[in-house]
């Protein structure tokens, strides 16, 4: 592990390095000793931290994040949001799109989810990531982990393990901060975000998934209209 004395973060380099639960380890210890975790997925480079009210805390004065706004959780299976609200049409798009860039929007009805992740209407975001940091990660520390997209205020997403640490010296400085660089990923963009919250399914962003790929699988589903 390495990083510049001058920089407020840490690098753990894993390109190229057999991903286990060992090579992650320091990873997940940061997170679990309560910090910010810069690490790359299948789309971009995210900012995670744990799934706690500390954890949201955390994350969002690292970000600047507005409280009104939650942090999506990415989890290892759907067993580790079993107390969600699964419609048929959710469960559907989960057995075909993930691991993937689909994030589905379920109810929390009995709030096992924490305020920050769990939004205000009573709803959280989740996603199982099939990228191999992530999975090793998220068996390591047993459970979710809080995700939002690596970037300065204003600018793109990183893409690469140099990108990501320079977002990592923008975030507030108090924030105990370890950065995984996994290297330079493909372009792509972010997951598709699909409410699954009412009767008929509704995606609330486009993204890397298109429209017509979802509508193989559920005809019915619908982009929400800016109007």
């Amino acid at each position: 592990m390495t990083g510049p004395g001058t920089d407020p973060f840490r690098i753990l380099d894993l390109r190229g390095v057999a991903l286990d639960a060992s090579a992650v380890a320091p990873a997940a210890d940061h997170v679990a000793s309560g910090g910010i975790l810069v690490y790359p997925t299948e789309t971009v480079y995210g900012l995670g931290a744990a799934v706690t009210p500390e954890g949201v805390a955390a994350l969002r004065a690292g970000k600047g994040r507005d409280a009104a706004k939650p942090f999506l959780a990415l989890i290892r299976s759907a067993a580790d949001a079993a107390s969600l609200l699964w419609t048929a049409a959710a469960r559907e798009l989960a057995d075909v799109f993930w691991p993937g860039a689909v994030t589905l929007v379920l109810a929390d009805p009995s709030g096992m989810f924490p305020e920050g992740v769990r939004s205000p209407d009573g709803t959280v975001a989740v996603r199982v990531s099939p990228h191999p940091v992530v999975r090793a990660l998220l068996d390591r520390l047993g459970g979710p982990l809080l995700s939002t997209s690596a970037n300065a205020p204003g600018g793109p997403p990183a893409r690469s393990g140099h990108e990501a640490a320079t977002v990592a010296r923008g975030l507030g400085g108090a924030a105990k901060i370890l950065v995984i660089d996994g290297g330079t990923l493909p372009a792509s963009a972010p997951s598709t975000i699909v409410d699954c919250t009412g009767p008929v399914p509704v995606i609330v962003r486009q993204g890397s998934v298109p429209t017509e790929r979802l509508r193989c699988v559920l005809p019915e589903i619908h982009a929400r209209t800016t109007d």
